[in-house]
């Protein structure tokens, strides 16, 4: 009997991973320029209603750093129609939630309310993007919450630093990736109010950006309502965005961090790796499975549980739309060396440049991405997310149906190859973050 009901909760996720697999959508443009995606489940009666704006801190010029994520803020203050600091409290009384992000390349707002109250989203983010109010008083109020966050997230937090970016500096000397994600405070301090609005001004138009539905609607209503509110805004000329090209390191460099926040310190090994466009891209994200994800993976099995050398060891790629990072570390355990750890990580991706891995090492990371494709597309917000980030960044928005047809197109071949060629020791930059105690020293 148990046998059976394993083999038949074994179907039954099946099922669901194939069903989940493909998603529906349908897209089209506005006679604005903004681009629609519509993507219609009538599973559950919810409604994601996102808009993703191509502008992040890769756009901001030198002396002006932190508006695009400063916008993130911002624009909750409230607008013409609605009242200053009412915003989370009409979606909170009218069942929704709502958030937003940002980073180096896009901002991205979206909220969720039950599906009879999709009128109500699509007219606040058409007030958002319509009817701001970016004003002195905004600008003050959103000044204070942008210094705590940062305090919180990246000047207290420990290894912050390497978590949001700041560390990128060290790996970009020319793009703008180089610049941490959240903006220099100093600059956020001495820019006026018509540099706040000039900002605004010159990204947030609906020809630079596109709004998904997602979830229970019914898609005649829909298209209506979204003609009715976004289509009345103007288009603007849009932009003209320069393309910084990042030079290939010839050389290793190895750079020192110091955090008063930490009493123990990590090493990383830090690349410049392919945009997320690319096929790389996506066999390092499965390099990265390999080395790292889970407690059988060969770094936390080999410097965690067997040498006991590392309390913890990780690698991670972050896509972004022009290149991308991958970062491989480790916290040392008792007396272990950085320059230890340091020569343990470096065999382990010798092994990856010069022996294939097992058919059932690479099916064991299929299955771990099919997994990851099934949860980040559970449910509609998740979906609409990709949808946005898929055309926006990647320029095909099926991407989220051919996804796991990439991962599992990967060969053993190409693993070694990208391998070779991406986590070479002359195209690295080594990153000791060390305790502040030993800068004395």
């Amino acid at each position: 009997m148990k046998k059976s009901i394993l083999s038949l909760t074994s179907v039954l996720l099946l099922a669901f991973s194939t069903n989940a697999q493909k998603v529906e959508f349908e897209e089209y443009n506005l006679n604005n320029g903004m681009h629609v995606i519509l993507h219609q489940d009538n599973s559950a009666p919810i409604v994601t209603v996102g808009v993703m704006y191509h502008v992040g801190a890769k756009d901001e010029v030198d002396g002006k750093t932190g508006m695009a994520h400063f916008y993130e803020h911002l624009l909750f203050t409230g607008t013409k129609n609605i009242e200053r600091g009412k915003w989370r409290e009409i979606q909170s009384v009218r069942g929704g939630t709502g958030n937003a992000n940002t980073n180096w390349d896009r901002t991205y707002y979206y909220q969720t309310y039950p599906s009879n109250e999709l009128k109500l989203a699509l007219w606040m983010e058409s007030e958002r993007l319509l009817h701001p109010i970016i004003d002195q008083k905004a600008v003050d109020t959103q000044n204070e919450v942008v210094k705590e966050e940062k305090r919180q997230r990246m000047d207290n937090a420990p290894y912050g630093k390497v978590i949001y970016g700041d560390v990128y500096r060290h790996l970009f000397d020319k793009h703008n990736y180089g610049r941490p994600m959240i903006g220099y405070i100093k600059d956020l301090d001495a820019a006026k109010l018509e540099e706040f609005q000039a900002f605004y001004n010159k990204w947030y138009m609906p020809n630079n950006a596109v709004l998904v539905v997602a979830g229970d609607f019914e898609k005649g209503t829909a298209k209506k309502m979204i003609q009715d509110y976004f289509e009345p805004i103007p288009k603007r000329s849009a932009p003209e965005r320069i393309k910084i090209v990042e030079p290939e390191r010839t050389k290793e460099k190895r750079v020192k961090e110091y955090d008063s926040n930490i009493r123990l310190p990590l090493i990383g090994l830090a690349y410049k790796t392919p945009s997320m466009k690319q096929r790389d891209a996506k066999i390092l994200d499965v390099i990265s499975t390999i080395l790292s994800n889970g407690k059988s993976s060969r770094l936390y099995k080999k410097l965690v549980d067997d040498k006991k050398k590392a309390l913890q060891a990780f690698s991670f790629a972050r896509p972004l739309e022009d290149y991308s990072v991958y970062i491989i570390g480790a916290i040392p355990l008792g007396k272990t060396s950085l320059d230890d750890l340091i020569k343990e990580m470096d065999e382990e991706i010798l092994k990856l440049q010069t022996d294939l891995i097992s058919e059932k090492d690479l099916q064991k990371v299929r299955n771990k991405f099919e997994n990851q494709f099934v949860a980040s597309n559970s449910n509609v917000t998740g979906i609409a997310n990709s949808l946005a980030r898929n055309y926006m960044l990647v320029g095909d928005t099926n991407r989220i149906n051919n996804e796991l047809e990439i991962i599992n197109s990967i060969t053993r071949e190409e693993i070694r190859e990208v391998a070779k060629k991406y986590l070479a020791k002359n195209r690295r930059v080594v990153l000791e973050y060390l305790p502040e105690a030993q800068k004395k020293k």
